[in-house]
């Protein structure tokens, strides 16, 4: 299904704003680097999360169904492009820092594991005992850690913004702090009691945008609800009815199509116009009064947010719990439940590469976050193929290309 349109329209006449994120005045990176003659910093720091090989993975990762399930779902790849499509037109629209926008959207979901949500629920259930799990957290650990590249240092190097931005783009990170972001904010303080900044903010409500979006497709797709269905739901309601008027005679796959495409264009234009009027009120100044606001800046309305539970319980009930998803689910959830104490009882079946960490390691939890990190880079088809291979599981097919 084609890329539904989204409304642009122009930038602020008067340039960025005074509360966007300048890249010359970014609070640097943990190891200082020589400027780009070409690429501000932000823009290094969308660059270099493209080119990452956790970035790559993504391609193969699950966001709702597992990735051989078929070729026309969404998978965290193109869920996160979708999320930094949206992000880039809300952010010119509101005058902010599209690059920084767009490192963040792009990096938000790096930490998945294999096999979605459900994947995340296995891998924090096994890590209960050392500090748990948690997929946002991993992204942290992934772009200052996890990805060993460089000559002179672990991780991407990303600025202090764009870490802050995927370390707390949904808000505040309360206690317990999740270990990797603790362990990294101990080196250089992300303030994670503060809001991020507006750049951010886009990010993680293009999140809610996406997905709110094209779970609707590929729940179409897969036959687990009805386009009739469909537009009996607050919100799409009006948009079947727009799409009704004025092609009477459409065929019901353009028609769903129509109608969703100005159900994205609906949620786009509300964040849009909250969010000026919010920002409008608070007057903000800098990029640091919108982290001490208290509140965040970038948000839905009311009626929409009303509107998108009841969608979101739809989802919930016939797409995450139809039961096809939730026996995928079990299945997968053992793969994980088996590679992990496998992985702990005998950590040389890790590849060489891991194996200097592994003699490096003091203590359970030291090794059980090594086995963790391992199997969330993972993709689906690695999982499975890996379960196969030392557990005796069955792979399943995967389709032909």
């Amino acid at each position: 299904m084609q890329a539904p349109e989204i409304p642009t329209g122009p930038g602020p006449a008067d340039g960025p704003a005074r509360y966007a994120s300048d890249p010359a005045r970014s609070r640097g990176r943990l190891y200082p680097e020589d400027e780009s003659a070409f690429r501000s910093a932000f823009q290094r720091d969308r660059d270099r999360i493209i080119h990452a090989s956790a970035f790559r993975r993504l391609k193969h990762k699950t966001q709702v169904f597992i990735e051989h399930e078929g070729d026309y779902f969404r998978t965290r790849l193109t869920h996160s492009i979708e999320v930094a499509q949206v992000a880039r037109t809300i952010a010119k629209t509101l005058g902010l820092n599209v690059e920084l926008t767009e490192a963040v959207a792009l990096a938000h979901d790096l930490g998945h594991p294999p096999f979605g949500h459900t994947g995340e629920d296995a891998l924090n259930a096994l890590m209960a005992p050392h500090g748990g799990f948690d997929h946002n957290a991993q992204a942290i650990r992934i772009v200052t850690s996890l990805e060993r590249h460089y000559a002179e240092w672990d991780g991407l190097n990303l600025t202090w913004e764009t870490l802050e931005g995927i370390a707390k783009h949904n808000g505040p990170v309360a206690p317990p702090i999740p270990y990797a972001l603790a362990d990294y904010s101990a080196r250089h303080d992300l303030e994670l009691h503060t809001h991020a900044s507006a750049e951010a903010q886009v990010a993680a409500l293009s999140d809610d945008i996406a997905y709110n979006n094209h779970d609707l497709h590929d729940g179409l797709r897969a036959e687990l609800f009805s386009t009739d269905e469909l537009a009996e739901l607050p919100a799409l309601r009006d948009c079947f009815a727009a799409v009704d008027a004025k092609y009477p005679d459409l065929n019901y796959y353009r028609r769903r199509h129509e109608a969703l495409r100005r159900f994205f264009g609906v949620l786009v234009e509300d964040v849009i116009a909250v969010s000026r009027a919010r920002l409008a009120e608070l007057d903000p100044a800098t990029p640091d009064d919108i982290r001490g606001a208290g509140r965040m800046m970038v948000q839905f309305s009311p009626a929409l947010w009303a509107d998108l539970k009841v969608i979101r319980r739809f989802l919930f009930e016939r797409m995450y719990r139809a039961p096809s998803v939730v026996a995928m689910r079990v299945e997968v959830t053992q793969v994980i439940h088996d590679l992990f104490p496998l992985y702990m009882a005998e950590p040389g079946l890790l590849p060489k590469q891991w194996r200097k960490d592994v003699a490096e390691a003091r203590g359970e939890t030291a090794l059980a976050r090594i086995v963790a990190d391992y199997i969330a880079g993972m993709t689906d088809r690695f999982a499975l193929q890996e379960h196969a291979r030392l557990c005796g599981g069955v792979t399943q097919p995967m389709p032909a290309r």
